[in-house]
């Protein structure tokens, strides 16, 4: 529960990167232990959403521009192959799942909820990678998206703080057609354009407070 919920309050764009996870703050807001909530955060910093410091405590993983050119550099090269191999795999099943999954996406985005908009546009490269059915492109994928979702918290310069939806259709149309070649480009171009949407001089910040960012 308290992983799920700081997860989701990361990827929703609720909670900013260098917010600090007071375990007592987090425990009431839950209503768990402080074993409980330690353990959690020991969760999330194995897969570096969250940093522990010794002294200090814990808090909302700040990646540094570096680590955001590195973060889209490695989904540029993997993810592209990824989609090639969905390509080759799609069924009639799998096709209606992903239509289904962008409606939900339209539906965050003309209700003005960008941050659950953002969060499906990630779901929605998770659910290409499952697809493939490659499960260490896979682990590594999710991993880079929760990275890409701290990333555009803190870089994103465009008003639209969603993927694109024309590459999300585009590459529908190349899933249809069960056109791997198509499918490749296209995401490797899709994630190019990502990567040059994000301004690495101008940080920017969560209005909400803890409190606001976790509630149900």
């Amino acid at each position: 529960m308290v992983v799920a919920g700081l997860q989701r309050a990361i990827f929703e764009h609720k909670i900013a990167p260098g917010t600090k996870l007071s375990e007592d703050e987090v425990g009431e807001i839950f209503g768990v232990s402080r074993t409980i909530v330690r353990s959690a955060l020991q969760s999330l910093a194995h897969s570096q959403l969250v940093s522990i410091e010794k002294n200090r405590g814990a808090f909302i993983a700040s990646p540094t521009p570096k680590e955001a050119h590195e973060v889209f550099e490695a989904r540029g090269l993997i993810e592209p192959r990824v989609a090639a191999m969905a390509a080759k795999r799609m069924t009639d099943q799998t096709l209606e799942a992903l239509r289904f999954h962008i409606e939900e996406e339209h539906a965050a985005m003309d209700s003005g909820d960008k941050g659950r908009a953002l969060s499906l546009s990630g779901g929605y490269h998770l659910k290409i990678a499952d697809i493939a059915g490659h499960d260490v492109f896979t682990d590594v994928i999710r991993s880079l998206i929760s990275r890409s979702s701290l990333i555009i918290a803190l870089y994103w310069r465009r008003a639209d703080t969603t993927c694109e939806s024309h590459s999300h259709h585009a590459l529908m149309k190349a899933f249809e057609s069960r056109d791997a070649s198509a499918a490749e480009e296209i995401m490797r171009s899709h994630i190019v354009d990502l990567h040059s949407g994000l301004n690495l001089n101008d940080p920017n910040s969560s209005p909400l407070s803890l409190a606001d960012a976790l509630r149900p």
